[in-house]
């Protein structure tokens, strides 16, 4: 595997204020732990995607989009693994899935200028409904692939896309 990715963003991101940070990640053992400095992700999602489902081990996958340079990892560079769903390898190859390789919580999906976070490992996210306002969703994606049938996600006021959202139809709650 290259060590290359470590020289780019997050991974080489400087340490900013403390008084900046807005989110506290973390696995679940706690070796991998990185803050978050924007308040306000680009976007927020559900994905209701087969690959989602089958990787998270759940319905679907909620995901908070930051960019790369909002990133700063407190510790845990060497216990990251990565896998690539596209290519079946476990390296570091855009996009990919980013974990921790000693519990192996799900931290991230990593893009080329974004990171897609899922909030559930925000320490502030378990704290405050304030924070989960912040962080809540714009829309469902991928929800022509859901597994949850029945009244669960209809009328939650979210828009629901067939694919990725504003590229795909619009799915309109029966």
């Amino acid at each position: 595997m290259s060590f290359d990715w470590k020289l780019n963003p997050p991974y080489s991101n400087l340490k900013q204020d403390e008084k900046l940070i807005q989110y506290h990640a973390s696995c679940y053992c706690g070796f991998v732990q990185y803050v978050i400095y924007d308040e306000f992700p680009v976007d927020s999602t559900y994905c209701h995607c087969h690959g989602c489902q089958i990787l998270q081990g759940a319905p679907y996958q909620w995901a908070c989009i930051f960019p790369k340079t909002s990133l700063y990892f407190q510790s845990g560079l060497d216990s990251l693994k990565f896998y690539n769903n596209g290519e079946n390898i476990q390296d570091h190859v855009l996009p990919c899935k980013v974990s921790c390789k000693y519990c192996s919580t799900p931290l991230a999906d990593e893009g080329r200028r974004m990171w897609l976070a899922f909030p559930q490992s925000f320490k502030e996210f378990r704290q405050s409904e304030s924070v989960r306002e912040k962080l809540k969703p714009s829309c469902h994606i991928f929800y022509g692939q859901r597994t949850i049938l029945g009244n669960f996600l209809k009328n939650d006021g979210l828009k629901k896309f067939e694919g990725h959202k504003n590229k795909s139809k619009e799915i309109l709650d029966e």
